[in-house]
């Protein structure tokens, strides 16, 4: 009765993803600071790095749905890893924080249900919840950060359903300042992490290495810190998408046996996010 889907570790291979194509909408960057954004974003530019970003999906064997909505989209509809989380059975339809993006969930929701993808949950009440706030830390582990996106009441909320498909959930506090723990630490493979030290929390850091997990500290500089060269995509074991012009990262990527394939993003980072917060995960191997 449903379509293929399903998340329980990070390192799977990637099968399917559900992103969001930009368009006209991005005009509204003209004021960045109205939108979230970090400078005024060229519609047209970001528009052929995303088409760029689907094509290289494509060529990676990777499924790519769009949102695609019926009406004039908000600005940052693009990020769409933000807007759910992808379980097993199911994906948990997060409820963002910003009074800028409210409502965007309803989009992704009904391309959900359009999808045949089971929505087990959809964040409500006073609680908030970003899906890059989760990561999975081993099949039965997810850890799930408290911060500026997403609330007390989110964890409660999320915590519930995972705990209702038998998934042990760690809450960790995020740093002052840091938006998300998707920017801050990413799982590469089921025995590599990699983190900014500086802003991931200590907490989720000490959870992985008791796994038996290397966390690498990535070198902190423009790459990471505006280039977005840590908000990758993890394609399969050691194998992961991520920006162009970040030869330094990249190096420190392959020094630990990870294979990149690198797509250009820049004109897209001007709104404020790389390509994980663009990528919504649908379904990886789980196995």
């Amino acid at each position: 009765m449903w379509s293929p889907c399903g998340v329980d570790r990070e390192w799977g291979r990637l099968e399917a993803v559900l992103l969001h194509s930009p368009g006209p909408e991005l005009s509204a960057s003209v004021d960045p600071d109205a939108v979230q954004m970090l400078a005024p974003v060229d519609p047209q530019r970001a528009r052929e790095q995303h088409d760029d970003l689907l094509r290289v999906y494509g060529a990676a064997g990777v499924q790519v749905a769009l949102v695609d909505p019926a009406a004039s989209p908000p600005p940052n509809l693009l990020f769409v890893a933000d807007l759910l989380f992808m379980t097993p059975e199911g994906a948990i339809v997060g409820r963002p924080a910003s009074t800028v993006r409210a409502g965007e969930e309803r989009w992704v929701a009904r391309r959900l249900a359009d999808l045949g993808i089971p929505i087990l949950r959809t964040v409500g009440g006073n609680g908030t919840f970003e899906g890059a706030d989760a990561l999975w830390a081993r099949p039965d582990l997810v850890l799930l950060a408290r911060g500026l996106r997403t609330n007390d009441e989110g964890v409660r909320q999320v915590t519930r359903t995972l705990e209702e498909l038998e998934v042990e959930v760690v809450t960790v506090l995020l740093p002052p300042g840091t938006m998300h723990l998707m920017g801050t630490l990413r799982v590469i493979d089921e025995d590599l992490a990699v983190a900014r030290r500086n802003a991931a929390p200590e907490a989720a850091i000490r959870d992985l290495e008791r796994l038996g997990m290397r966390v690498a500290t990535v070198p902190e500089g423009p790459e990471v810190d505006r280039g977005q060269a840590l908000n990758v995509v993890v394609l399969g074991p050691r194998r992961i998408l991520m920006p162009a012009g970040a030869p330094g990262t990249r190096a420190f990527f392959q020094e630990l046996g990870v294979r990149c394939t690198e797509v250009e993003i820049d004109e897209l980072v001007k709104a404020a996010g790389g390509i994980a917060c663009m990528t919504g995960v649908l379904r990886r191997s789980q196995a």
